[in-house]
């Protein structure tokens, strides 16, 4: 078997039996028992071999996540004892068979790693837990300016709350984000003024993500806007120390922000200082919309493109520097002196530009990476990647859920198994006689396509389930703006940065303006290109997870058996290509709804949100704008309410006021209203008291009855939900058979106004 590749070897053997079949077969035995031992024997051949490569570590975080994922899946808060004895029972189980039975001790292992993320799950729980507002409210607040951010039209504020009229110490929130319409603030300032603030928002629909969770784990307890004079009072208590640190900073980025955005001038600066300074605030929406559509609105977000090249021009620098003595490139070791000023580059950059989550990740990434190199191991690893994931979930367990993690790991674990494949090829003979520049240029076109290719095909799944929005022009995007962005924008972000105490940063703010300036024209005529967007419905998670075992399988393994991944992707695909979409969407406080009528699109009656309207239309695949007056085609509305018929002919009716409540009670199948009901109802009813307890709702209908799915399920308390009303004798039933019932009255608190749609957007 001299001439057949170590991975293959298993098969040949298990082939071999196949074809021998007995004395005088010259025919292979294609019977099914022969054909199940012949994948067998490949099979344990296979996994013997990655076994002997130490390919299973990389697999480690996987159980790590499955222990995180059944966490955020109970229904109650869990205790911390249980998943420790756990881990303890399973990790000592593993030592026990380290020695005599290595698959019970992998097994034994794996069962631990589950057992440590559930257990990672509850202590970040613990760690973050603080008050959340119950109910709408509408007080004086005060506080200290945490972190300040300039938006289009007004500041965003994050409130260290210090007091709240009308709230009891015990139950405030610890933060507050409100968007104020003020100027000259600062971070560190301690403001007295009133707010409309409620309580962080759950999923927009049944499934979708939710925003009070990430709130929760951001330490934020209340949303809102504040109205009327900001006032400047003196604190009460001193500012805590840590939150000195942090004023400092981020008053230091916010000057940055403004300087970088003056030189690079309009939305090529605004761009510019929101990848230094991580500062997104000055991006305006139709720039951000023209990036999504060209697929490069990850350059906008501080991730590991950026961390990476940052590190990079850092570690470049300092070692062509030491390079250039002779004396200093032959006594010292010059790639590990690079390496550590990358990493402490790397954690500047980080640190000033906010550590936002996203940034802490590629941090935790890159160091481990140019840590790698200060052991004298490859940098770019599977195993370095898989260490990063560790290190990432036991720190922040909530960051699985996020579309960042699952597309920024994704990402970079198809590019290490695509660039080992790579390596593992036989050169080009005839690219490498090419003479400069041809050589360097095609093999920078080249690269730039093909990583460019792997990465979107490994992140597209994740894409479509959380944003429902395909980018197929998205290669063409990144192969235009990136060799702008790595050999321009962030060299000369580096330099800037390094002039900018010397006052001579201005020339690279405005290269980097230049560039920026490039960048934005491209990615508007990408934008510009007919089908640049592509709308797609949402999928559930099991197609999700379908996918995502896909990319584990195709990227951990480096044998034959790595093929085995197109089972979970056909599987996938399968599952994708037919979502269940609702047929009836309700808005959380009932203000609006959307029903699916006869010709299978979509109706509007009421007045949701726009960001939650426009978050139902992406989620059922339709591309229409939320203020498309044909959202409104097909319902029959007046003054006090809308009638909707579904194809099956039962009537759906928004109610408005109680008269058309009592009327519409008489005559539709099913009733919507914001009111508060207080009598019998023929028709299935929701109202105000079902929507508090249960969030948004929609309804699939099958067989002439009503399939209900809510956003909140009130059996589940959970630490980052809605507090539930008190119950009352006359307490709600609707949505549940019988189908009459009294509600309870309205508290006085719960007709609190509504705050605006950037308030609620926790992005």
């Amino acid at each position: 078997m001299a001439s057949i590749p170590p991975e293959r070897r298993g098969v040949a053997r298990a082939a071999g039996l196949v074809l021998a079949g007995g004395a005088g077969r010259t025919r292979p035995d294609w019977s099914p028992a022969i054909l199940l031992h012949t994948f067998w024997n490949g099979l344990r051949g296979a996994l013997a071999l990655e076994i002997e490569r130490r390919r299973l570590f990389n697999w480690l975080p996987v159980p790590l996540g499955i222990g995180v994922l059944l966490y955020f899946l109970a229904d109650g808060e869990p205790g911390l004892a249980a998943p420790l004895f756990g881990a303890g029972l399973f990790g000592a189980a593993a030592l026990a068979f380290s020695r005599t039975r290595r698959g019970a001790m992998a097994t034994c292992v794996a069962l631990a790693a589950a057992f440590v993320g559930f257990a990672a799950g509850v202590w970040r729980s613990a760690e973050v837990a603080a008050p959340i507002l119950a109910r709408p409210h509408v007080g004086r607040v005060s506080g200290f300016v945490e972190s300040l951010e300039q938006r289009e039209k007004g500041v965003r504020l994050v409130l260290l709350v210090t007091s709240l009229a009308g709230v009891a110490e015990p139950a405030r929130p610890r933060r507050v984000r409100v968007s104020a319409n003020v100027t000259g603030l600062r971070p560190g300032d301690h403001l007295l003024a009133t707010a409309r603030l409620l309580p962080p928002p759950g999923p927009a629909r049944p499934g979708g993500y939710d925003f009070a969770r990430d709130a929760f784990f951001r330490g934020i307890g209340a949303v809102g806007n504040i109205v009327g004079k900001v006032v400047l009072s003196p604190a009460e208590q001193p500012m805590p120390s840590a939150l000195r640190r942090q004023v400092l900073i981020d008053d230091a980025r916010n000057v940055l922000t403004a300087r970088i955005a003056a030189i690079g001038g309009g939305q090529a600066g605004a761009m510019g200082a929101a990848l230094v300074t991580g500062k997104r605030g000055l991006i305006s929406e139709s720039t951000n919309i023209d990036l999504r559509a060209a697929g490069i609105y990850h350059i906008v977000s501080i991730s590991g493109l950026h961390m990476v090249l940052a590190a990079g021009t850092i570690f470049w620098l300092v070692r062509a520097l030491l390079c250039a003595s002779q004396t200093l490139a032959l006594a010292w070791p010059v790639k590990k002196i690079a390496a550590l000023a990358a990493m402490s580059g790397a954690v500047a950059y980080c640190v000033f530009s906010g550590a936002e989550v996203a940034t802490v990740r590629s941090l935790i990434m890159t160091l481990v990476m140019l840590g790698a190199i200060l052991v004298d191991r490859p940098a770019l690893s599977m195993r370095n990647l898989a260490l990063a994931a560790i290190i990432v979930l036991l720190r922040e367990p909530e960051a699985l859920l996020g579309p960042s993690f699952q597309m920024s790991f994704g990402a970079v674990a198809a590019l290490i198994a695509f660039a080992e494949r790579w390596q593992a090829r036989a050169p080009d003979a005839k690219a490498a006689n090419w003479p400069w520049p041809l050589r360097p240029l095609w093999l920078s076109a080249v690269g730039i396509v093909t990583t460019t290719m792997v990465a979107t095909a490994a992140t597209a799944p994740y894409g479509v389930y959380h944003f429902q929005v395909f980018n197929p022009f998205g290669l063409l995007g990144n192969a235009l703006a990136l060799p702008f962005v790595s050999l321009v924008v962030m060299p000369a972000a580096v330099f800037g940065v390094l002039a900018y105490p010397f006052g001579l940063d201005w020339p690279a703010w405005a290269a980097m303006g230049w560039a920026s300036e490039l960048v934005l024209k491209l990615a508007h005529w990408v934008a510009g290109m007919e089908r640049s967007t592509v709308v797609l419905p949402a999928f559930g998670p099991a197609a999700l997870v379908a996918f995502s075992l896909a990319l584990l399988w195709l990227t951990l393994w480096t044998t034959a058996i790595r093929y085995l991944a197109a089972l979970p992707l056909l599987a996938g695909l399968a599952v994708a290509a037919a979502p269940a979409r609702p047929d009836i969407l309700i808005e959380r406080d009932g203000s609006g709804m959307l029903v699916r009528g006869a010709d299978g699109r979509l109706v509007l009656a009421g007045r949701p949100s726009r960001f939650v309207l426009a978050q139902w239309l992406l989620a059922d695949g339709d591309s229409r704008a939320p203020d498309d007056p044909g959202l409104r085609s097909g319902a029959a509305c007046d003054t006090r309410g809308c009638v909707i018929r579904l194809a099956d002919g039962r009537s759906v009716a928004y109610a408005r006021d109680r008269i058309a409540l009592a009327e519409d009670c008489g005559r539709a199948d099913l009733v919507v209203t914001p009111l508060y009901a207080n009598g019998a109802c023929a028709a299935r009813l929701i109202d105000r008291a079902v929507l508090r307890r249960d969030g948004a709702v929609s309804y699939r209908t099958a067989g002439g009855g009503w399939t209900a799915f809510t956003a909140e399920d009130a059996t589940r308390r959970r630490p980052w939900t809605r507090p539930q009303p008190e119950p009352s004798p006359a307490a709600s039933t609707a949505g549940r058979p019988p189908q009459s019932r009294v509600t309870a009255t309205p508290p006085a608190a719960a007709t609190a106004p509504s705050v605006p749609d950037e308030a609620e957007r926790l992005q």
